[in-house]
C-alpha cells in the first residue's frame, strides 16, 4: 500500500467517524452516553447508522453497535456482515463485540478507548481470541480526540 493509499484511508475513516460523532451528539442531546456508531459496507455504502438509546427504549442492549447492526440486518435481510465496516465513536463493551463477531463485522474502527468496558484492547481483547472464529480487524484512535471530549463533556454534565 503507497503512502497515498493509507491518506486516503485515512481520509475515509475519519468522514465516517465524522458521521458516527453526529449520531454520538444526538445522544449527548437525548441525554443518553453519547456514543455513536455507522455500518459501511465493503462500497462506502452507509447500511446503518444509530446513536445509544437505553434508556429511552428501556433495553440495556440497546447500545449505538446493537442498534446499528439490527438495522443493517433487517436493510439487508441478512445477519452477516461480510466485508463490512464498523465505526464506532468508543471502543465496544464486551456485549457489542461478541455480537460484531457473531455478525462477522470485518473491520472495527474506533475513536476513544474505554479502560472500564472496552472490549478492542483497553480491557478485553475479544477480537483476539484464538478460540473464536473470526477475528475483526481493530482501528483505533480515529477522531479520538474529538470522541473523548463528547464523552468528558458529557459526564462532567451529569456531575454538576
Amino acid at each position: 500500500m503507497t503512502d497515498s493509499e493509507n491518506r486516503d484511508d485515512c481520509l475515509t475513516h475519519r468522514q465516517y467517524m465524522e458521521l458516527a460523532l453526529i449520531e454520538a451528539e444526538k445522544a449527548f442531546l437525548a441525554d443518553e452516553v453519547p456514543v455513536g456508531a455507522v455500518l459501511v459496507d465493503g462500497q462506502g455504502n452507509i447500511l446503518s447508522a444509530n446513536y445509544n438509546q437505553p434508556i429511552f427504549l428501556h433495553d440495556p442492549t440497546a447500545h449505538a453497535e446493537i442498534l446499528v447492526l439490527r438495522n443493517a440486518g433487517q436493510k439487508i435481510q441478512n445477519y452477516r456482515f461480510l466485508n463490512t465496516t464498523l465505526y464506532v465513536t468508543v471502543e465496544p463493551c464486551l456485549m457489542c463485540m461478541g455480537a460484531i463477531i457473531h455478525a462477522r463485522v470485518s473491520h472495527v474502527v474506533f475513536g476513544a478507548n474505554d479502560p472500564k468496558w472496552g472490549a478492542a484492547g483497553s480491557l478485553y481483547e475479544l477480537q483476539a481470541d484464538v478460540r473464536l472464529n473470526h477475528h475483526p480487524k481493530i482501528t483505533r484512535g480515529v477522531c479520538e480526540a474529538q470522541c473523548r471530549k463528547l464523552m468528558k463533556d458529557f459526564f462532567n454534565q451529569k456531575r454538576k
